[in-house]
């Protein structure tokens, strides 16, 4: 897609939260072994990637792999949507009215760091409540629903105990945002020479969010690691997410903040390459409806 006019922040955000329920819906199996992986603590209760997925399924059924699903789905709007009119606000920073400029690669980057930053203070309360609910595997559960994580979580310490994880969130979002802009338009652009045509094949799409979503996570898993671990801790445990890094590199060493990286690399080329065609269908779908000149 081209750039747009005005009315490109407000397309970009709804269609950026139509990506946003495609990704969701495509990748939360992967993203509830991701968890429990990087929550246990010295490989004790799984061996692999593979052993996680068997194991949950065989003690808790099929569709424990979309436990807390309802959280980030009923979140993922507002968050998706956020980070792409943080991405398009960010590109017309740059551009500053300047209708005949192409935005590099690096420059969507940029645009996308400010999406990162957008999205962080909705997603960093609807992970902590989301990995509370994944952790939880056999037994009575300690909770019964995103809402309760929400009361018992504020009963513990208030709003700081619901929003805990929000600075190591802000770290892992914004570059990881940049990263995954910068290589999608890199993307695009590699494709349209290759084919010497303007326009780009569905699968070009697919491809492009593909890579888009290893090039986020290449950033983001060090940090996320750390923030699953801060997140779902005891009160009191940790006494802030800086220092979660040594004892998790004491216990586990370096490879310990890359626990979860298969489930991840699984995860990130479907569920991006959904989100952005998602994106991308809804653009050309408001555009049918209601045709805007791009430019």
């Amino acid at each position: 897609m081209g750039k747009q006019k005005e009315a490109g922040g407000l397309r970009s955000f709804v269609a950026g939260g139509f990506g946003g329920v495609c990704t969701v819906v495509s990748g939360q199996p992967f993203d509830t072994i991701k968890v429990r992986m990087q929550n246990q603590t010295g490989g004790a209760l799984y061996k692999s990637t593979w052993d996680c997925t068997v194991k949950t399924v065989k003690n808790e059924g099929f569709f424990a792999l979309y436990k807390g699903m309802s959280a980030p789905l009923v979140g993922v709007v507002p968050i998706f949507a956020v980070n792409f009119l943080g991405y398009s606000h960010g590109k017309s920073l740059q551009l500053m009215g300047k209708t005949d400029q192409h935005l590099s690669p690096l420059q969507h980057g940029l645009a996308g760091s400010l999406g990162g930053l957008y999205m962080t203070f909705l997603i960093a309360p609807g992970e902590r409540i989301k990995c509370l609910l994944q952790i939880q595997t056999t037994g009575k559960p300690k909770y019964s629903g995103p809402m309760d994580v929400i009361k018992q979580s504020y009963k513990e310490g208030g709003m700081r105990t619901i929003m805990r994880g929000t600075a190591i969130t802000a770290f892992r979002d914004m570059p990881a945002s940049g990263c995954y802009f910068a290589m999608y338009e890199a993307s695009k652009q590699l494709f349209k020479k290759s084919s010497g045509s303007e326009d780009l094949k569905f699968w070009h799409v697919l491809a492009a969010g593909g890579f888009a979503g290893w090039a986020n996570w290449a950033w983001a898993i060090a940090p996320d690691v750390v923030k699953t671990r801060y997140q779902t801790a005891p009160e009191g445990m940790y006494k802030n997410a800086v220092s979660v890094v040594p004892e998790l590199y004491r216990t586990e060493g370096f490879r310990g903040f890359f626990k979860g990286l298969a489930p991840i690399a699984l995860r990130a080329w479907p569920a991006n390459a959904c989100c952005m065609m998602g994106y991308e269908l809804a653009l050309k779908a408001m555009n049918y409806v209601s045709p805007l000149e791009e430019y």
